[in-house]
């Protein structure tokens, strides 16, 4: 609760004196040791994420998505057009570092420039992106970039029934604030929507926690984990 009270005696928030809308995120690259995050291309990014996609053993990666896997590489690049050419949401592809592949999507959404808020989402990791250190680098990137232009609050939304996602928002550093019942029909389905932040105050936290995680000393010569990134989060704070 605030100490803050006004001439009335009632309890109110933090003042924000200097406050002012912050800028909208850049169409530019974000550069990373293990990957990139540019923004998405259909010329660029969209076979490489027909065949990422296709290479799944099977749609499971799909469910909790609003969409699925077109049949062919054609109507797959229409719909990619379709969204590199949207302002909000703001479509990245994260590329592997090395090859310059397009290994999956994210994007920022619901961008609020006027109180400081962005969310993170349509976030679809090919199978090669999948618990390997650039998802999470490039998640650590997205998130910095929002802060770093000095955003109040980044959120994470999700089906409350996808638990790999919920596990997901936790280890990255996001706290769980709760449900929303009856949220969105997604499919033809009911959904409840799991809610998650961080706000600017966290940041400096969570950002210490990305850095010990990936630094290269962190992982042996198989490319395994040394500590985890909850553990240096919470050794950072």
């Amino acid at each position: 609760m605030s100490a803050r009270l006004n001439a009335f005696g009632q309890p109110i928030g933090p003042a924000l004196p200097d406050w002012t809308p912050r800028p909208l995120p850049p169409r530019t690259p974000m550069e990373g040791r293990t990957c990139r995050v540019a923004p998405l291309d259909p010329d660029a990014h969209t076979s490489d994420l027909f065949a990422t996609y296709g290479a799944a053993p099977d749609r499971r990666g799909w469910t909790y998505l609003g969409d699925e896997l077109p049949e062919s590489e054609t109507a797959y690049r229409a719909r990619i057009e379709t969204m590199a050419a949207s302002r909000d949401p703001l479509f990245h592809a994260i590329l592997d570092r090395v090859s310059g592949t397009a290994l999956g999507i994210a994007s920022y959404l619901r961008i609020d420039p006027g109180n400081g808020v962005i969310e993170v989402g349509h976030l679809h990791f090919g199978p090669r992106l999948q618990r390997v250190p650039a998802a999470t680098e490039a998640m650590a990137l997205m998130m910095a970039r929002v802060f770093e232009l000095g955003y109040r609050r980044y959120e994470w939304k999700c089906d409350s029934l996808n638990a790999p996602s919920r596990a997901a928002a936790l280890r990255y550093g996001f706290t769980f604030e709760g449900i929303f019942r009856n949220a969105v029909v997604v499919k033809g389905r009911s959904r409840d929507t799991a809610w998650f932040s961080i706000t600017d105050a966290e940041w400096p936290r969570v950002r210490a926690g990305f850095a010990a995680w990936l630094d290269p000393g962190n992982f042996d010569g198989d490319g395994r984990q040394r500590r985890g990134l909850a553990e240096l989060r919470a050794e950072a704070g």
